[in-house]
């Protein structure tokens, strides 16, 4: 787990800018992807290749029947998948801490020079902690499109590649093989529990952003509708509009 430390630093580091479903998406992340990844998952594929056994000695064959089977293996492409996924989120973290970096800047030179009329922080209370509005919740909601996008782009991908049940039997008729050749995994119902675990919190990660994709959307509404509200209000009284009662 030692080489995730790094990736897992940054996206913690998100969970205090981010809204509940965020936490909950990045939650899954960490223990059902990472730590199963580097927990179990590498543990049960190993090195494949010479795991395979082949009814054949003929030199090379087993290599391209398995080059044949996986172009890319289910580890690395789960790496894949989570890294890209996830990168996305390391961009807008990357223009939060942009955001925080500059109004702190400016509320600096407010306290050095208060008799100037100076632009007010917009997105940051005194606390340093973010609003989310603006320029900076819609760059929020297009790292979420993103995100959406690339887990529904690793799920067709996979099938596409292996499907979603490891065949223990592999049929490979290429050269410098010989002949129609068989080969035979090691323990394909093992795997096949992880591969479908995996589809499994695939499909849980792009449920929670359809989910914050919506609550974003109608939480931005609902404010609007706040402000709005108040307003027609007003311009509705006739005493705080300066307009009179007809009799």
């Amino acid at each position: 787990m030692g080489e995730w430390g790094f990736l897992s630093t940054l996206l913690n580091k998100v969970q205090s800018h981010s809204t509940v479903v965020g936490k909950v998406w990045l939650s899954v992340l960490f223990i059902f992807r990472i730590m199963i990844l580097g927990a179990g998952a590498e543990k049960v594929w190993g090195d494949e290749q010479s795991n395979m056994v082949c009814n054949t000695k003929q030199p090379g064959c087993k290599n391209v029947c398995y080059d044949h089977a996986f172009p890319i293996s289910h580890i690395r492409f789960w790496v894949l998948q989570i890294i890209f996924v996830s990168a996305p989120t390391l961009i807008y973290l990357g223009h939060v801490i942009h955001v925080i970096h500059k109004e702190n800047k400016m509320r600096e030179y407010m306290k050095n020079h208060p008799s100037e009329i100076a632009k007010q922080p917009k997105y940051t209370d005194d606390k340093g902690k973010i609003k989310m509005k603006g320029n900076l919740l819609g760059n929020y909601m297009t790292s979420i499109f993103f995100r959406i996008v690339l887990e529904v782009a690793f799920i067709v991908g996979q099938y596409y590649l292996y499907g979603f049940v490891m065949n223990p039997r592999i049929v490979c008729s290429r050269a410098p093989c010989p002949f129609t050749v068989e080969c035979f995994m090691s323990r394909p119902t093992e795997k096949t529990i992880f591969i479908i675990f995996m589809l499994v919190v695939a499909c849980v990660s792009l449920f929670l952003n359809l989910v914050e994709i919506l609550y974003l959307a109608c939480s931005r509404s609902s404010r609007r509708r706040s402000k709005t509200v108040p307003a027609a209000a007003i311009a509705m009284h006739p005493r705080l509009t300066g307009g009179s009662l007809e009799k």
